[in-house]
C-alpha cells in the first residue's frame, strides 16, 4: 500500500499487517489498513474510500494516513468537482507548489459556485451571490474573498509569490468553507428532520 510516512516525510510502499473493510451509510464502503513503513519500521493506519475507475469498475482510492498525526480527511459529503479540487490543492501543498495550491483552492470555490448554480461568470460575483442567497455568511464570504485574491496571485505571472504559510491558510479556508456548505449544513438538515419525526411520533 502506498501511503505517506510521517517520519520519512515521503510516500512509501508500506507492508500491510492487517486490513478491515466496512460500510457507512453516509460515505459508502471503505477500508482501514494497519501497515508498517519499510524504511523506518514505523506503524501507520490508512483509510481508503471506494471510487469509480471505469463504467462498471470500482476500486479503493489512494490511502490517507489517519494515524499518527492524520491529514485532514476530505469528506464524502463533498461533490466530486469540489472534492477533487480540494484533494489536488492538498497534493500541491505537500509538493511545495504553493502557487499551484492557491490556484486549486480557487478552483474549489469555482466548483462551489457551479454546484450552487450562481449566475455570475466570475468568482467575485459568484461569492457575492452566495452571500446574498444566504448560502454563506459574512465571515465565510470574507474567507472566500481572501482566497480569491490569492488565487489570482498564484495564477498570474507576477513578482508576487504565495508563501508556505499563506498556502496553509488558504487550504484551511477552503476546507472550512467546504465543511460549512456541504458537511455541517447537511448534518443540520438531517438533525432537524430527525427532530421533526420524533415530535410527530410524540403527538
Amino acid at each position: 500500500m502506498i501511503i505517506e510516512c510521517l517520519n520519512c516525510e515521503s510516500k512509501v510502499d508500506a507492508k500491510v499487517l492487517a486490513a478491515h473493510e466496512s460500510f457507512d451509510e453516509n460515505i459508502g464502503p471503505y477500508k482501514v489498513t494497519f501497515v508498517e513503513c519499510p524504511v523506518c519500521k514505523g506503524a501507520m493506519l490508512g483509510y481508503q474510500d471506494v471510487i469509480q475507475i471505469g463504467r462498471d469498475t470500482w476500486d479503493y482510492d489512494d490511502a490517507i494516513r489517519v494515524w499518527p498525526a492524520p491529514d485532514k480527511y476530505v469528506s464524502g459529503y463533498l461533490p466530486d468537482i469540489v472534492r477533487n479540487s480540494l484533494d489536488q490543492a492538498k497534493k500541491c501543498f505537500k509538493a511545495k507548489a504553493y502557487d499551484a495550491c492557491a490556484v486549486m483552492c480557487g478552483r474549489v470555490l469555482e466548483g462551489i459556485c457551479s454546484i450552487q448554480k450562481t449566475k455570475h461568470k466570475f468568482l467575485r460575483g459568484g461569492l457575492k451571490e452566495l452571500l446574498d442567497n444566504q448560502i454563506i455568511d459574512k465571515r465565510i464570504y470574507e474567507w472566500g474573498e481572501a482566497l480569491r485574491k490569492h488565487r489570482n496571485i498564484g495564477a498570474h505571472a507576477t513578482k508576487e509569490k504565495i508563501s508556505k504559510d499563506d498556502a496553509r491558510y488558504l487550504l484551511d479556508f477552503a476546507e472550512a468553507i467546504c465543511e460549512y456548505i456541504f458537511v455541517l449544513s447537511e448534518k443540520f438538515e438531517t438533525f432537524m428532520k430527525s427532530k421533526e419525526k420524533s415530535e410527530k411520533k410524540g403527538k
